[in-house]
């Protein structure tokens, strides 16, 4: 067993207080963007962080990434100064208990949290391929967190800590594969063979995103072609995150992942058409009038459509 002896320095002392401002930073960082999440706001200053926040990475149980960060800093503020308001003339025993308690579980919070924050920088460098600065900057602070627990306590067993981090990132990290492993098995940046069409320039907000995904769980469909300009121009209502979500199919056999036959066989008068529980609705579609036929209740501030 290895024991850490160690005078009593001044990260020792001030160890509570450097965790607990950090973690309000972080509450206010985070508290910033789910609001912005939640009420569809453009908050970010570049095309690669609006591209992150508006991944579908970006979102967990239908609740903003950024909501449970609040959840993590909030835990970090309420327990590095949890002993500071117990008067110690008053009630040292108390004082002194919530001290040693406390320290094992913010340990572990800070490890959960750094293991959650390189995890999610891993896919925003190789999945999404963009930079974020508040991603990096809550990075930032959840590895600062983690080394300030790690060397702010005179720790009795510095072997048994390195066994209970090892083990709390493991349960983080598989946890996370389970969460995102929808989203891993239909990954985006896949090469597939054939025509695509016009690059769609508009960035989606929020509101695009959420109801992509709603006509894609709902059962609809869009019968489009590569070539169509009013296919191209129904993608650009929904941006091009919220397109890579849309139920598509491709009726043209040169484009990707074609499926002429299901085309042939709905008798289609033309490019785009949408399937909305067994009614077909050919032409392009406002996005207010898809969340109105197919039952949408999510946010509906839609960035991309006129007016």
């Amino acid at each position: 067993m290895v024991h850490a002896q160690h005078p009593n320095r001044w990260i020792h002392r001030r160890s509570r207080l450097l965790l607990a401002a950090i973690a309000t930073v972080g509450v206010v960082e985070t508290t910033f963007l789910t609001i912005a999440k939640l009420t569809g706001g453009d908050i970010c200053p570049t095309e690669g962080c609006d591209r992150v926040l508006n991944s579908p990475y970006a979102t967990i149980f239908g609740l903003p990434l950024p909501l449970f960060g609040l959840l993590g800093y909030g835990l970090m503020a309420a327990l590095s100064t949890a002993p500071l308001w117990i008067d110690p003339d008053f009630y040292k025993d108390l004082r002194q208990a919530v001290e040693t308690r406390t320290w094992p579980f913010m340990f572990g919070l800070a490890a959960a949290m750094v293991t959650f924050s390189a995890y999610l920088m891993t896919i925003m460098v190789f999945e999404i391929h963009a930079f974020c600065i508040f991603c990096t900057a809550s990075a930032c602070f959840a590895l600062t967190m983690f080394v300030i627990t790690l060397v702010g306590h005179r720790w009795k067993d510095l072997g048994q800590q390195a066994m209970v981090g090892g083990i709390v990132a493991l349960l983080t990290l598989l946890s996370l594969m389970a969460i995102y492993a929808p989203i891993q098995a239909n990954p985006v940046a896949a090469p597939i063979s054939g025509e695509t069409g016009l690059a769609i320039t508009t960035t989606s907000g929020p509101a695009e995103i959420a109801l992509a995904k709603h006509l894609s769980d709902s059962g609809a469909k869009l019968y489009a072609a590569w070539w169509c300009q009013h296919c191209h121009e129904q993608k650009q209502l929904f941006g091009a995150e919220a397109t890579a979500l849309l139920p598509y199919l491709e009726c043209d056999a040169r484009g990707q992942n074609p499926q002429t036959e299901v085309c042939l066989a709905k008798s289609l008068r033309g490019f785009p058409t949408w399937e909305i529980s067994g009614e077909l609705y050919p032409g392009v579609q406002p996005l207010q009038r898809l969340a109105d036929l197919s039952g949408y209740t999510g946010p509906t501030n839609f960035r991309n459509e006129d007016g």
